[in-house]
């Protein structure tokens, strides 16, 4: 989580540029259990109109300044066996 503390900004300027706010950290980086090989896991919220191009290029420019694995996914995507666990352990960006 420092790393993304220290590039909190950039990230929510590369976040907003895509139509995305309401940034989020969960998973394993959220827990302080991730390794070097952990991937980053977002939970965002975007602006009505977004479509799929906004969000994988919002992923894309995300993994290039973070230089691991992103995945990002909206509160209305997430699986409803997973979600209550998902949203109790985000923590904002």
């Amino acid at each position: 989580m420092n790393e993304l503390h220290r590039l909190r900004e950039h990230i929510i300027k590369i976040a907003q540029k895509h139509g995305a706010s309401n940034i989020r950290v969960f998973g394993s980086v959220a827990r302080g259990e991730d390794t070097a090989d952990s991937d980053i896991d977002f939970l965002m919220d975007f602006n009505p109109g977004r479509s799929l191009v906004d969000l994988v290029a919002l992923k894309l420019e995300l993994e290039d300044l973070l230089g691991r694995k992103v995945d990002i996914v909206t509160e209305q995507a997430l699986l409803p066996r997973i979600r209550k666990n998902v949203l109790q352990e985000a923590v904002e960006l």
